[in-house]
């Protein structure tokens, strides 16, 4: 496999777990507890945008 891809395979991971800790943020009662969920899915969310920065960069053979 790729580096490529296991970055865009990771990313996809990352993507998917801040879309469930959104929807349990939207979910909970607690303003404290959503709070903390949302942040924890934005932090994942740029997680998830880094990686799938780092599997579109293209490698430059050394000159």
């Amino acid at each position: 496999m790729s580096v490529a891809r296991e970055s865009g395979d990771r990313a996809q991971q990352l993507r998917e777990k801040a879309r469930h800790m959104t929807e349990a943020a939207e979910r909970t009662t607690d303003p404290e507890q959503r709070r903390r969920l949302q942040e924890k899915a934005q932090k994942l969310q740029e997680q998830s945008d880094q990686q799938g920065t780092k599997g579109s960069e293209k490698v430059r053979p050394p000159k």
